[in-house]
Formats: C-alpha cells, structure tokens, sequence
C-alpha cells in the first residue's frame, strides 16, 4: 500500500479528478470568468448531451473517426504482427531493423508532419511521382482522402510500438508447437495460421485496445496536417471539436459533455473488443 500511494495520488490528481470535474461541469452551465470572479453555474440537467447529441459537427467527427479506426486498427494490428515474426526470425539485423521501426514513435509528431506535409502537399514528393495520377485536389485537401491519410500517418508513425509488443509475446512461444505442426506437415502459413495467431491472441487484444485509445483521443494529426480539422470539418475528430468548442469558442460545458459521452464510448468499444478477441 504505502509503495502504491505515490502512484494512486498520481492517479487521482492527473485523471479521476480532472475527469469527475469534468462530469460535473457537463451538467451545469459553465463557462470561463476572470480569475477570482464568483460566478453560478446552474444546474441544466441533460441539456449539453442533447446538444452534443443533435450537432452535426460532433455526429460527422464521430464519422471521422470511424472511418480513422477503419482504417488504422486492421492495418496496425496486421503490419505489426507481420513484420514482428519476421524480426523476430531474422538473426544479423534485429536490432537495428526495430530501432530503426521504433524511431519514428519516439519522434516528436510536429517534426514527422511537416516530413508528410512536404510529401502530401500539392507540389510534393508523392504528387510528382504519381503524375497526371495524382487526386485534384490533392491529397491533405481533398474531402474524401484527408481521412484515410491520417489513418496512414499514424500507423506509420505508432507501428514500432506495436511491434515492441508483439517481439515480447512472440519470445514466450514455445518452438515446440511450431516443430510439432511441421511434423504434421504443415506449412509456414499454416504454422503462422494455427500457431503464432493463437498464442499471441492476448498481445493482440493490447495492441487492438491501444489503438482504439489512440485513435479515439486523435487530435494533434488533423489539426497540424490539416489545418485545423479540414477541408469542410472531414479529418476533424471529437477531441479537436472539443477543442474547438471548449477553448475556441468558449463552450467548456458542451466539450465536458462530448468528453464524458467519447470515455463512455471508448470503454463499451474496448469491453466488447476484448470479449471477441480473448474468447475461448
């Protein structure tokens, strides 16, 4: 217990408070007032859930985001695991091959967005070499492919993290079971099929519940690769419309309130997400 409490105090300070405040102001009419100024906040009941709920912003950043975990949560749980049986086979070259994945994790994202920024744009590298096959607009611009660049940004980005975890599963395999399905005659697909999927079943459930976190709290992507959620609001997500509204606009009781309904949310997704992954 007494090892604990640093932790707990932690804890308690950095999330449960800012989060139970956070409850409390969705129910009142808050909003922000000069340093020391004595202002009420009555009781509203329900009333910034149903206006979180009837936005058309929140209902098409709920839609963004969707199409983001579409997107990235299949493609990061594949390429991780994909790329971490193969490092994991390979012997000269695994560790500079997984800092080498890792690296763009740890680097600051402002920095690895302009590298996009200068392929992605108009006149970029990508554009000139895809020709006349480029999209008009182009890719950071355009309503329909905002979206699914970000997607691809940030499993570029996250993909050694992943990796990291699924090397550490994959080192508690037994080489047993893969010996015993080539006697059986089977094949490196079916060996990978039938063995490695199983055994790295709860790394995979991590992984898939990590990315739906990340995904779900998405917000410095759009609002540096597309300027602040564009074009027309396509890459925006809840957290920068909560952004927007509760800073921006001075709405902090309406962002409490979509923050409230996205934990909510997220919690339900990654519940039953476990339950279909983890079962026997």
């Amino acid at each position: 217990m007494v090892l604990a409490a640093p932790y707990a105090v932690y804890l308690a300070v950095i999330f449960a408070y800012p989060f139970g405040f956070a409850i409390w102001m969705s129910f009142h009419d808050y909003f922000f007032a000069a340093p020391g100024a004595i202002i009420e906040h009555p009781f509203i009941g329900l009333d910034n859930y149903r206006a979180v709920l009837t936005d058309p912003g929140v209902r098409q950043a709920f839609g963004n985001i969707g199409v983001f975990l579409v997107i990235n949560v299949p493609l990061t749980t594949a390429l991780a695991l994909l790329l971490a049986v193969a490092l994991n086979r390979a012997v000269h070259a695994r560790t500079f091959l997984g800092v080498a994945f890792y690296v763009p994790y740890v680097t600051a994202s402002v920095a690895v967005v302009g590298v996009w920024l200068f392929l992605f744009n108009a006149n970029g590298m990508v554009n000139t070499v895809l020709g006349p096959l480029a999209p008009d607009p182009s890719w950071l611009v355009n309503e329909n492919l905002a979206m699914p660049v970000i997607a691809l940004f940030v499993t570029w980005k996250q993909l050694g993290f992943f990796i990291l975890l699924y090397l550490a599963a994959l080192q508690n395999v037994s080489k047993e079971l893969y010996e015993s399905a080539s006697v059986d005659g089977a094949g490196a697909w079916n060996r990978f099929w039938s063995v490695t999927v199983p055994a790295v079943r709860p790394a995979t459930a991590l992984v898939v519940i990590i990315a739906l976190i990340t995904g779900a709290n998405l917000f410095t992507e759009p609002y540096l690769l597309t300027g602040n959620g564009g074009p027309n609001g396509e890459s925006a997500s809840p957290v920068l419309v909560m952004y927007q509204r509760g800073l921006q606009q001075g709405e902090p009781d309406f962002a409490a309130a979509l923050g409230v309904l996205l934990v909510i949310g997220v919690l339900i997704v990654a519940y039953i997400n476990r339950r279909l992954i983890e079962r026997d």
